[in-house]
C-alpha cells in the first residue's frame, strides 16, 4: 500500500476520462496495483456520455485544470502562482518560452506547476506528444520536476506534427515511451534525441479477457470490428469486402462497434444491408462479450490521407487474448503481433482484394483456428501484460527520480 512517503506521479492528459482511451485507464490501474501513488491532471472536461466500468476502480484523484475563458481568470491563475517565490522566479526566467506557447497551454502549465508543487508531485507523465506533453514540459521547466511522455500514433504521424516541437520535447524529457518497434524506428530516423525513447507496449488486463477456445463454426461467418468511425480504421473497405464475400456466396455479416465523424457516410455505404450492423459505442465489458461470441475480429487499418495511422489498436490485443481469430493489416506496429499464418491473417492496408482474400482464407473449414488462436494468446501473455508494462514504466520513472533526489541532497 502506498504511503505519504511514496513518490507521487502526476499523469497529464488532455481529457479524462475518454471513452476511446481505455489503455490509459488500464495503465493507471496497473501502476496503482503495484503500489504507486498517482494523481491525474485533466486539461479538458470529458465530452463523453458513456464510461467504462473500470473507471470506478481508479483511486487517483482527478485535478481538472481550467481552461481560461476570460483574461481575468488567467490573471487570477498567474497571481496564485506568484505567491510561491520559486514559481515567481521561474516564470520570470522562462517567460520567453511561455510566450511562444499557445495561450491556453501556457496558462494551464502555470496552473499545473502550482498544483504539483503544492501537492508534492515528484514526476510528471503525459500521454500523447501533443497538448498534454506541451503542458507537462512547460510545468517541468517551471518546477524542475522531471517529465516523460508516451507517444502513440496521431501525435507522431499526422501531417500537422511540428518536427521542431517534437524534437524539443524528446530532448527535454527524462525519458519518452512509444508503443511499438515501428514507432521507435520512425522516431530514431527522424529525431536526434530519439535515443532516449523506449518501446513499452500498451498492456491489457489479461484476466478480463479470458481465452475461449472456438468450436467448429456453424451458420454465417460473424465478423466483428471495433473502433472510432474515422478514415484510418478502414471500415469503408470492410463494408465493401463483406459485400464481395456475399456476392461470392459466403454468408458473412459484420457488427461494427464505435462512433465518429464517418458514421453517416459509412451507413450510406452499407446501403441498408442487413449484413452490416452499426452498434454504436459500447463499454469495454460489452466489447469483451462480443469478442466471445463473434467468429472473426477484423481491424482493417490503413494510413489516412493526412498521414494519420493507428499505433497498435488495444482492441486487437484484447481480441487476440480472447481466442478469436483476427484479420488485420500491415500498418505501423500491427505486424509485430499479427504474423500471417501464425497468429492471425495479415493483409495489405487499403487493398480491398487483399482484405477480401484474407477473410476468404479465415472462413474456410480447413483454416487452423485453434492453433492460430493459441499462439496469439501466448504472444499477448508474453508481451502485453499490463502489470509487466507497469513494472517497466516504474523502473524508467525511478531513474530520473533517484537522480533528482541525489542532486537535491
Amino acid at each position: 500500500m502506498p504511503t505519504d512517503a511514496t513518490p507521487l506521479i502526476g499523469y497529464v492528459v488532455k481529457m479524462y476520462p475518454r471513452f476511446s482511451e481505455t489503455f490509459i485507464v488500464t495503465e493507471i490501474l496497473a501502476r496503482e496495483a503495484r503500489g504507486e501513488r498517482l494523481e491525474i491532471f485533466a486539461l479538458r472536461p470529458s465530452d463523453d456520455t458513456r464510461f467504462h466500468a473500470e473507471l470506478a476502480r481508479v483511486q487517483a484523484p482527478v485535478r481538472a485544470i481550467p481552461v481560461p475563458r476570460r483574461l481575468s481568470s488567467a490573471w487570477d491563475g498567474l497571481r496564485r502562482a506568484q505567491a510561491d517565490p520559486g514559481l515567481r522566479a521561474a516564470i520570470g526566467r522562462h517567460l520567453p518560452e511561455l510566450l511562444t506557447a499557445e495561450p491556453d497551454d501556457a496558462v494551464q502549465a502555470v496552473e499545473v506547476a502550482a498544483q504539483v508543487v503544492a501537492r508534492g508531485v515528484t514526476h510528471l507523465h503525459a500521454h500523447f506528444a501533443s497538448t498534454a506533453t506541451t503542458v507537462a514540459r512547460l510545468a517541468s521547466l517551471l518546477t524542475g520536476i522531471p517529465y516523460s511522455f508516451t507517444a502513440h500514433a496521431k501525435d507522431i504521424f499526422h501531417s500537422s506534427v511540428d518536427p521542431l516541437d517534437l524534437e524539443r520535447k524528446l530532448a527535454d524529457a527524462a525519458f519518452a515511451v512509444t508503443v511499438s518497434d515501428f514507432n521507435l524506428r520512425h522516431l530514431e530516423r527522424r529525431f536526434p534525441s530519439a535515443g532516449r525513447v523506449v518501446r513499452v507496449y500498451n498492456g491489457i488486463d489479461l484476466p478480463r479477457f479470458p481465452f475461449v477456445a472456438r468450436g467448429r463454426r456453424e451458420g454465417p461467418l460473424r465478423l466483428l470490428a471495433v473502433g472510432r468511425l474515422v478514415e484510418k480504421k478502414g471500415f469503408s473497405l470492410l463494408i465493401d469486402a463483406v459485400a464481395r464475400l456475399r456476392s461470392e456466396g459466403v454468408d458473412a455479416t459484420v457488427d461494427i462497434v464505435g462512433d465518429g465523424e464517418l458514421a453517416e457516410p459509412l451507413r450510406r455505404r452499407a446501403a441498408g444491408s442487413a449484413a452490416v450492423r452499426f452498434l454504436g459505442p459500447l463499454p469495454q465489458d460489452e466489447v469483451a462479450v462480443r469478442l466471445r461470441h463473434a467468429d472473426v475480429f477484423v481491424a482493417p487499418c490503413l494510413v489516412g490521407a493526412d498521414g494519420n495511422a493507428d499505433g497498435l489498436p488495444t482492441v486487437l490485443l484484447e481480441a487476440m487474448a480472447s481466442g478469436i481469430p483476427c484479420v488485420s493489416t500491415a500498418v505501423t506496429g500491427i505486424p509485430e503481433i499479427v504474423e500471417d499464418g501464425r497468429t492471425g491473417v495479415l493483409c495489405a492496408p487499403g487493398d480491398l482484394e487483399s482484405l477480401t482474400e484474407g477473410l476468404r482464407r479465415i472462413s474456410r473449414a480447413d483454416y487452423p483456428v485453434a492453433a492460430v488462436a493459441r499462439r496469439a494468446r501466448r504472444l499477448i501473455e508474453q508481451r502485453f501484460d499490463a502489470h509487466a508494462q507497469a513494472e517497466s514504466l516504474a523502473a524508467l520513472t525511478a531513474g530520473p527520480a533517484a537522480i533528482d533526489a541525489g542532486e537535491a541532497a
